[in-house]
């Protein structure tokens, strides 16, 4: 079985997020830089749905693992 590839904006859906460019770029704006010590899945402003999709998504090392990974890269950096 070959594996599926998403696109950032799935994830954001998935996350019951606005998923347009626009609001992708303005949550991570609003949301960054997250603290180095805060787990992503430990940030504040998810729901408790959320984290727990991020969470399961990273144990499981699922499909969705290397775009929660780029989202916790793009939280990191400083908002411009």
């Amino acid at each position: 079985m070959s594996p599926h590839y998403h696109q950032f904006c799935e994830l954001f859906a998935q996350l019951g997020l606005p998923a347009d460019v626009p609001s992708i770029a303005a949550f991570i704006q609003s949301h960054s830089p997250l603290p180095p010590a805060t787990r992503l899945e430990e940030a504040p402003f998810w729901t408790p749905p959320q984290a727990a999709l991020l969470r399961e998504n990273l144990q499981e090392d699922a499909d969705w693992a290397e775009l929660v990974d780029q989202l916790n890269l793009a939280l990191r950096e400083p908002a411009r």
